[in-house]
Order: C-alpha cells, then sequence, then structure tokens
C-alpha cells in the first residue's frame, strides 16, 4: 500500500504562483511514475503533469510552459510548480503514484481569482 498526501493548494490571484508537494509513504520501493491529475466542478478528472523515476516528464497542452513537475525519489515527494496560474487552472490537484496499481491522494483545493 501506498499512502499520498499533498499540501501546498490554496487561493491565488491570476499571474500568481504556487508550488504543489507530494509525499510518499508505506510501500514506496514499487513506485515508478508520480504526477498530478487535477479535477474541476461538473468536469472529469485530467491529467496535468507526470514524471517517471528517471525523470522524464509529460505535460497536458494547457500547462505547457506554465507548470513544472519534479521528484525527490530519495524523500519520495513529486513536486508541482505552477506559474502563470489562470482562473482555468482552479480544480482540486490531486497526486498520483503507479506502483504496479494507480494510488491517488486525497487532493488539495487550488483556486485562480481573476
Amino acid at each position: 500500500q501506498v499512502q499520498l498526501l499533498e499540501s501546498g493548494g490554496g487561493l491565488v490571484q491570476a499571474g500568481g504562483s504556487l508550488r504543489l508537494s507530494c509525499a510518499a509513504s508505506g510501500s514506496t520501493f514499487g513506485i515508478s511514475t508520480m504526477g498530478w491529475y487535477r479535477q474541476a466542478p461538473e468536469m472529469q478528472r485530467e491529467l496535468v503533469a507526470t514524471v517517471s523515476r528517471g525523470g522524464s516528464t509529460n505535460y497536458a497542452d494547457s500547462v505547457k510552459g506554465r507548470f513544472t513537475t519534479s521528484r525527490d525519489n530519495a524523500k519520495n515527494t513529486v513536486f508541482l510548480q505552477m506559474n502563470n496560474l489562470k482562473p482555468e487552472d482552479t480544480a482540486v490537484y490531486y497526486c498520483y503514484a503507479w506502483a504496479g496499481i494507480n494510488y491517488w491522494g486525497k487532493g488539495t483545493l487550488v483556486t485562480v481569482s481573476s
């Protein structure tokens, strides 16, 4: 079992920045890809960014050039640096880890005001 705990969400004005963190605990030795998804009200959960154990990244087109994901394998932690935030980035952001099955955090709310 893997437990994921996100932190760093909050309220920010458009154009501002936030940094999300997600710490994994439990059976972390099996984790390969980690990343972030988000879900806005009445919308489906969507991919934001992923990062492999080796550091390869993948981003949704909507966040390319604004968001950066990274990870610290020694600390089993993944980060999401979000710059130039837009109101349409408002959502609950979920940390995710793949360790044979998908594991999810409980989510952290990011609200971007116009």
